[in-house]
């Protein structure tokens, strides 16, 4: 009885498996470029951060000079719909300076309204979230499935969570769900990930390294202080590894650490960007970190709560000569188009990113020169994404750069500290093309970049970019991009599942081109693009195929002849319960 049992959910299982894997392994799923490249217009972004009276400054440590490695890191940016209006709202992340502030001036986070006019009003005051400190990163998810997105900040210091009190405040509930640090770490990445499928959302959390400013040499005064012959702060080689930390929901408002127990806290790092995804489409979430200067890791879940760190086996912790790489961001998709999830990985000057394209069987090969991605090592990268910038059906590759030493400027080096950020358009046939000096003149704007965020914050379903620029202002780029190509935003409310539908996974099919993508939080570098999922679709004029598996019940819900241009919202076991057509009001 007990072995027919055992076949009988091992079959189970696999079917589950192998529900959104293509059918031959031999090509990818879509055929390269089905859509007519004659109805394209340029790719355009426009910078309309004054327009949109977003104009918080960001504080990061020295402006000309920097001391610590603390002062380099930066922090993130994030798109919430906090008062579930339908329209994403702007959170930024914030930091201070060594010698601190008078009482008065200290420099706080900012949360922005989203006006549905294509501005925003700052509601820092009232939300409740203006608080001063090396805030680094940004998560968003309903931790306690109560219907209202949730905050989750990272910092040198203390982390906080917020609990959204569904009137446009927040409640700091740190101490109350357990997530008190018994000493100072510095958080950088942080996911929500249901990692046991229970419907609540569990937390991980990415530490960069220990870091005593009291102990900390200073610039040229041991062997990780200087950089090309120039006296530079100390790190990260040299400083302790921060140690990953994973919490689990116990489902009534409270996290216990399981990180030892898990897995994921017994291995060392200096991890920044921090995603989770199904990576073998086994149905269960996994973890991959980009490590700065040691090797990146990716956590297989083992579906009994328990983790196996496997990122040298599946070809992802190096670059393809074995060598360590300073990762910084992290962008995940399937840019090809043949079900899987592959990765994009940014990283420290002198080096190129990463494209690991993942190859079905538990490994990735780096194909970033045959991209034609590896044209630049003068760049310091950070935050990155997929997006489909010109609604063609192929997810294309933006990143955002910057030095660490402001001091570059001062000697005859190939790098700057004000770097120009990067627009790679996906070909559809494996390849990508630098389009960056004719997309527009935001891009001709240099900057000191850290994280990046992704969201249709005027929901006329092209893919808009909020940036943070370190002790600057930060860009707002408005697409205006102009063609007929179609598309479609996917909102996901679960029932079972978490209410946030983290984890869950989309499949998109126009004739013969499929895509895929999950509701997932956290991307790019300590930042938090919107959680509804944007689909291209070309020339389509209807969605011949939309299936949404749900993790949690394993339910599969698939929808056909879904018209194009327009946001759906479906709740899980409901189906589609409303549409609302770009242009209007959800």
């Amino acid at each position: 009885m007990g072995g027919w049992l055992t076949s009988l959910v091992a079959i189970g299982l696999f079917v589950f498996a192998s529900y959104f894997r293509p059918s031959s392994r031999q090509g990818p799923v879509s055929q390269a470029k089905t859509f007519d490249d004659s109805a394209l217009g340029s790719i355009r972004f426009v910078e309309v951060a004054d327009q949109a009276g977003v104009a918080a400054l960001n504080v990061w440590g020295g402006v000309l000079k920097k001391k610590f490695i603390i002062e380099t890191k930066g922090n993130g940016i994030a798109f919430l719909d906090y008062d579930r209006d339908g329209w994403p709202d702007l959170y930024l992340s914030n930091g201070t300076r060594l010698e601190g502030f008078p009482t008065g001036e200290k420099p706080t986070n900012h949360l922005y309204h989203n006006n549905h006019n294509g501005t925003f009003t700052d509601v820092t005051a009232r939300s409740g979230l203006a608080r001063t400190g090396w805030q680094t990163g940004v998560c968003v998810g309903d931790f306690d499935n109560d219907g209202w997105d949730d905050l989750m900040l990272t910092y040198w210091g203390q982390n906080r969570l917020y609990r959204n009190n569904h009137d446009g405040t927040f409640t700091d509930v740190t101490e109350r769900a357990g997530l008190r640090q018994s000493k100072v770490r510095w958080g950088t990445g942080c996911t929500f990930l249901d990692y046991d499928r229970d419907g609540f959302l569990d937390l991980f959390i990415a530490n960069y390294l220990e870091f005593d400013p009291k102990a900390a040499p200073s610039p040229g005064d041991a062997p990780y202080c200087s950089w090309k012959g120039m006296p530079v702060l100390c790190g990260p080689r040299g400083l302790p590894d921060g140690h990953n930390v994973l919490y689990h929901n116990n489902g009534d408002g409270t996290f216990a650490d399981v990180s030892d127990s898990s897995g994921v806290g017994k291995t060392g790092g200096k991890g920044l960007g921090a995603v989770s995804y199904d990576f073998d489409n086994d149905g269960w979430p996994d973890i991959y970190v980009a490590n700065d200067s040691v090797p990146s890791q990716l956590y297989h879940n083992n579906h009994n709560g328990t983790f196996t760190e496997i990122a040298q086996k599946a070809g992802v912790a190096f670059n393809e000569d074995g060598s360590e790489q300073g990762g910084m961001g992290l962008a995940v998709g399937d840019f090809d188009g043949d079900g899987w999830l592959d990765i994009f990985k940014t990283n420290f000057a002198d080096d190129v990113p990463n494209l690991y394209h993942n190859n079905g069987n538990g490994t990735f090969s780096d194909l970033v020169f045959s991209a034609g991605l590896g044209g630049n090592t003068n760049l310091v990268s950070w935050g990155a994404g997929f997006l489909d910038a010109d609604n063609d059906g192929w997810k294309d590759i933006l990143y955002v750069n910057g030095h660490v030493y402001p001091e570059v400027d001062q000697h005859q080096m190939a790098s700057a500290y004000r770097q120009p950020r990067q627009l790679y358009r996906n070909l559809g046939n494996g390849r990508f093309e630098n389009v960056s000096s004719r997309a527009g003149p935001a891009f001709e704007e240099l900057y000191s970049s850290r994280g990046c965020a992704f969201a249709d914050f005027n929901n006329d379903g092209k893919v808009d970019v909020a940036i943070m620029n370190m002790n600057d202002r930060p860009s707002l780029w408005q697409n205006m991009t102009s063609n007929a190509n179609a598309a479609i935003l996917v909102k996901l409310i679960g029932t079972r599942t978490n209410r946030s539908a983290i984890g869950a996974r989309v499949r998109v099919v126009t004739g013969k081109h499929v895509q895929i993508d999950e509701g997932h939080s956290g991307d790019s570098v300590m930042s938090m693009s919107d959680l509804r999922l944007h689909f291209g679709l070309g020339s389509a004029r209807k969605v011949d195929s939309l299936e949404v598996r749900w993790p949690t019940t394993g339910l599969t819900e698939k929808f056909h002849d879904v018209p194009v241009n327009q946001i759906v919202y479906i709740e899980e076991g409901s189906g589609i319960t409303r549409t609302a057509r770009f242009g209007s009001e959800p």
